[in-house]
């Protein structure tokens, strides 16, 4: 066990982190006196498969950008041959470079003037003795954000990564001063004011038939009554398929299993975890199909093949793999098909591998120490083979949860740059704004400009009509 985990631990650090399968069975486990069944009809005939090649060279830049023409010609006198005539333009040579303009800072000033009546001035009169034109709504009032700035400024931490301290630098680096606790309010104030997209959001979610659910962890400095380096958890909760996806995002000081159970107090449909025993209430619940992930079962096997190296059981975990490797396959050949077509072929070619799959781990179960790292990959996938197997069922459900797993990966990379949150507050701001800039990259949305219309638009909403136009 220990040479196990020190070689899985090497592996950690120095192999490759690809979980990608190569089936080694075809040329280890075939005997060297195998011979190839002849074909039917011998035929002189070889099909070739029609392939493309790309043209080798840089891409050309996009269309949609604007294009400054400079033209570089030869002097007049020099357009005149030897021979006296006059030389004719017959074509030219074009090449492209690509200019980069730094940010362009503004300042706009509203105008508003002022009215007064000259006759009534001095005297008792019922009316406003002066009038002027009512202010402009704005997402955050008396300030002198713009809804670019803010969209600018939110768009460099919740995409880009970027603390708020790198931002203070560039503002200043063109002598403007906005303190990173500055933007730290304005962040809140903005979250505060999305609030209603939020919750139209987490209605829209819980209508749909499938959830994928994950959750990753988060610093918070200055939580009530805990320790600065005490855990608190980020929770993602998601609606895949092309059409209308959701990435819904909330803080929690906890990874207790009454947060799922909260969010999904009165839902009726399938949703997707991985083998955390936090979800394992969805198991009891009669209006809910719980769904297991099969990567993460392959994560196991594969830390199964790194960790044995060319030993005996090695051959065991490359048996499970090719299991898996199989089901993928019909996957990835089923990816543009419509649901109705993937249950089909489901039900007609994985579940036949699956039972296959399922008497395999079956015998090796009683032949392996359970806790051995093939054991305990073993055990955790037959104690989540009715989890497993539920994609097959329907073919909106996914084989796996990467999808939660993905949307998620944004959020940790900010957190590799940023670290931390200082306060509970804002923690649940940066839910929400992550909320709604991952969910607008998930429809084809570009987050700037998104972010930047919601703001124009929100403050001056008021019917739930409105509203859900600014859905992402």
């Amino acid at each position: 066990l220990l040479r196990e985990e020190l070689r899985l631990l090497r592996a950690r650090l120095y192999g490759r982190k690809s979980e990608k399968y190569t089936d080694s069975s075809s040329y280890v486990n075939k005997s060297l006196f195998d011979m190839p069944e002849p074909e039917e009809e011998p035929s002189d005939k070889i099909k070739v498969s029609a392939h493309t090649k790309k043209k080798p060279g840089r891409r050309p830049l996009p269309d949609d950008l604007p294009r400054e023409e400079i033209v570089h010609d030869i002097p007049e006198e020099e357009k005149v041959c030897e021979c006296g005539a006059r030389l004719v333009r017959i074509g030219e040579e074009v090449s492209e470079q690509l200019e980069i303009v730094p940010s362009k800072i503004k300042v706009i000033r509203h105008i508003r003037p002022k009215y007064a009546c000259k006759r009534c001035e001095g005297s008792e009169s019922e009316g406003p003795s002066v009038k002027i034109a009512p202010p402009e709504p704005q997402i955050i009032s008396k300030s002198i954000a713009t809804s670019s700035l803010l969209a600018y400024i939110l768009v460099c931490k919740f995409v880009y990564g970027l603390p708020f301290y790198r931002v203070e630098r560039y503002f200043s680096s063109h002598g403007i001063e906005i303190s990173r606790s500055l933007m730290c309010q304005w962040a809140m104030k903005v979250a505060l004011a999305c609030k209603i997209l939020l919750n139209l959001l987490k209605e829209e979610l819980l209508k749909g038939p499938y959830i994928n659910m994950d959750e990753t962890v988060i610093q918070v400095l200055n939580e009530p009554e805990r320790s600065p380096n005490t855990k608190s958890y980020m929770w993602l909760f998601g609606r895949a398929g092309p059409e209308r996806p959701i990435l819904l995002y909330e803080y929690h000081p906890t990874r207790s299993s009454r947060v799922p159970h909260e969010f999904l107090k009165d839902y009726q449909g399938a949703v997707q975890t991985d083998g955390y025993q936090g979800y394992d209430f969805l198991d009891l619940k009669e209006e809910v199909r719980h769904i297991g992930c099969f990567a993460h079962v392959r994560r196991k096997f594969m830390d199964v093949k790194k960790s044995i190296g060319k030993s005996k059981r090695a051959s065991s975990a490359d048996m499970a793999l090719s299991y898996i490797h199989k089901l993928y396959r019909i996957e990835k050949d089923t990816k543009s098909m419509s649901s109705s077509e993937k249950y089909e072929i489901r039900q007609r070619e994985s579940k036949p591998i699956l039972e296959s799959f399922k008497k395999w781990l079956d015998k090796r179960s009683n032949q392996v120490p359970p806790k051995s790292l093939l054991g305990k990959a073993i055990f955790y996938t037959l104690n989540q083979w009715p989890r497993l197997t539920g994609y097959i069922e329907d073919g909106t459900y996914s084989i796996d949860n990467n999808f939660a797993e993905n949307a998620i990966r944004p959020f940790v990379i900010g957190r590799k740059n940023w670290l931390f949150a200082g306060t509970p507050e804002g923690a649940r701001a940066s839910a929400s704004l992550y909320s709604l800039v991952e969910t607008a990259k998930a429809n084809g949305l570009e987050p700037y400009s998104y972010l930047k219309y919601i703001f124009e638009k929100l403050p001056h909403a008021k019917t739930l009509k409105e509203y859900k136009a600014l859905l992402p």
